[in-house]
């Protein structure tokens, strides 16, 4: 007789197929890539005797068979080894880093919300007219410019010219204004585009039409009926957008000296770093498939009617 399985242990059976599956197509391209870390370690002028000798005590001699067996070993013990450039646990290695791009990604997320939410909502009211007109400008923007061409942009203007913030950096807390404003741009253009589509599928709707015959403000039922089922979407794209700024904004760390995960990943690629790279993507794709497996309760408790897949059905 096979028992169904709840559907949180269902997602979390996934969830680690998916991490396992990543960790070895990692591993591979890692040693696909050319380069020898022991080289860069030793720099060019180093020994042979001395070369190999770092390459055992590391176990960089040992077959990639052998040494991915060896990854996984370690990895059951919640073991992510050391790295090969200072020796240092990873583990805390990654502890060190995960608050900076763990701050980054809330502060770019709730700058996100504050602009996207009120956009969305009058460009949806305001259908056809020049504040929806506006919107649209602003998500056409937000959503063609990269962030390494709007970093150095807002850099020159508020570091520089106006000097209201740090060039770079987390030495304080104003620091994390200019990457937080780079990242919530492309954000707040998508979710205000998002919210306004679905709004105006909401306002399609029977329940809305009613509440506008009974002499209800457009705002009130805005409030009241027709933004909370219009969010739907919206906390889908927001849950897998946040996933990805917990993974490691790479382009924009790197841009802004931000000593988040993102550059943690560019420094250890630099110098060959192979234990260190595999651990920070470890975490990107634990941190995405955490944050996906939440925003789908998130959906379901905002709306009832949802089943997720191996609920048990009355």
């Amino acid at each position: 007789m096979i028992f169904p399985l709840h559907p949180v242990l269902l997602r979390l059976l996934a969830g680690m197929g998916s991490l396992l599956a990543i960790s070895l197509v990692v591993f591979a391209l890692l040693h696909m890539i050319p380069g020898d870390p022991v080289e860069a370690m030793l720099g060019e002028q180093a020994s042979a005797a001395d070369r190999e000798s770092l390459r055992r005590a590391l176990g960089l001699d040992l077959p990639w068979p052998t040494q991915l067996l060896n990854y996984y070993r370690k990895l059951a013990h919640a073991d992510l080894g050391v790295s090969l450039y200072n020796q240092q646990p990873i583990t805390n290695v990654l502890r060190e880093r995960l608050p900076y791009t763990l701050s980054l990604a809330l502060a770019a997320t709730a700058i996100a919300l504050v602009v996207a939410l009120p956009l969305g909502a009058l460009s949806s009211l305001y259908q056809g007219s020049m504040i929806d007109h506006a919107a649209g400008l602003f998500a056409m923007l937000g959503s063609a410019i990269p962030n390494f061409v709007l970093g150095p942009v807002l850099i020159v203007l508020f570091a520089v010219v106006l000097g209201w913030v740090p060039i770079g950096g987390a030495e304080s807390p104003a620091s994390v204004v200019l990457p937080a404003l780079t990242l919530s741009l492309g954000l707040a253009a998508v979710l205000s585009r998002q919210l306004r589509a679905a709004l105006l599928t909401v306002y399609r709707e029977e329940y809305v039409r009613a509440a506008l015959a009974r002499g209800l403000s457009p705002a009130r039922v805005l409030v009241h009926h027709a933004l909370r089922n219009a969010a739907l979407p919206v906390i889908t794209v927001l849950g897998m957008q946040f996933g990805a700024l917990l993974g490691g904004t790479v382009i924009t760390e790197t841009v802004f000296a931000w000593p988040g995960l993102g550059a943690l990943t560019i420094e250890a690629i630099e110098r060959r770093d192979y234990p260190v790279v595999q651990g920070c993507v470890l975490w990107f794709s634990f941190a995405y498939v955490l944050i996906n497996i939440l925003t789908d309760y998130v959906y379901a408790w905002c709306d009832p009617r949802i089943k997720l897949a191996g609920a048990s059905k009355t």
